[in-house]
């Protein structure tokens, strides 16, 4: 499969950097500050670098944070990261496959995923769907972040050239609409409860396991 680390860049050690990483997570911390309940688990999916994840554990110190990824560097780096931040509330980093059924994780009270959906196949964000419906609590949320079309946005120029870049790295890439996710949720017992538009034209959703 593609590699889907091509933004990232060797930071420090076995720690690997993401520039968006750096820019995007404090807007992504406001939401997240309305949206995550006061305690409980949070299950990163594709925690990529892991600059994320220590990111929100510190902002966000009476819940459990529990990276994951599928790429052997990634879980290299994200140790790394959870290491040098020396947090106790971050868990070590699992293999999570979004696509498989097959995750080590029995219940959560949060799903994050940033920047995943668009940079894997559908079936991955149908997987991460699944995997959603299934080890929720009831009204437990799934949070996803990133660039999307949506009928009811004029989609931004840079979103269509990026959608053709991405769509070039691997034809199974590219932006994905709102609407296809938030009907492919319904089919599984989570709707889709708010979209909250975000700078450098992403937006964030918010779907609820239904109880």
């Amino acid at each position: 499969m593609t590699d889907r680390r091509f933004y990232e860049a060797p930071a420090d050690g076995a720690r690997r950097s993401a520039p968006a990483a750096l820019r995007n997570r404090e807007p992504i911390a406001e939401v997240l500050a309305e949206w995550l309940p006061k305690t409980g688990l949070v299950l990163e999916v594709a925690s990529g670098t892991g600059e994320h994840v220590v990111h929100f554990a510190g902002r966000f110190p009476k819940l459990d944070w529990q990276p994951s990824d599928i790429n052997p560097d990634a879980l290299t780096s994200i140790a790394a990261w959870r290491a040098a931040s020396a947090l106790a509330n971050v868990r070590a980093p699992m293999v999570v496959d979004s696509a498989t059924p097959d995750w080590p994780v029995a219940a959560a009270d949060v799903i994050l995923s940033l920047n995943m959906v668009h940079i894997s196949p559908w079936s991955a964000a149908l997987g991460l769907l699944d995997g959603a419906a299934r080890i929720l609590v009831p009204d437990g949320i799934l949070i996803l972040y990133g660039p999307w079309l949506s009928d009811a946005i004029a989609p931004a120029p840079s979103n269509l050239a990026f959608d053709l870049d991405l769509k070039r790295r691997d034809p199974e890439w590219g932006l994905r609409r709102v609407e296809d996710l938030a009907a492919a949720a319904n089919e599984r017992g989570l709707e889709l409860a708010e979209t909250r538009a975000m700078p450098a034209n992403n937006l964030m959703l918010r779907l609820r396991r239904l109880p």
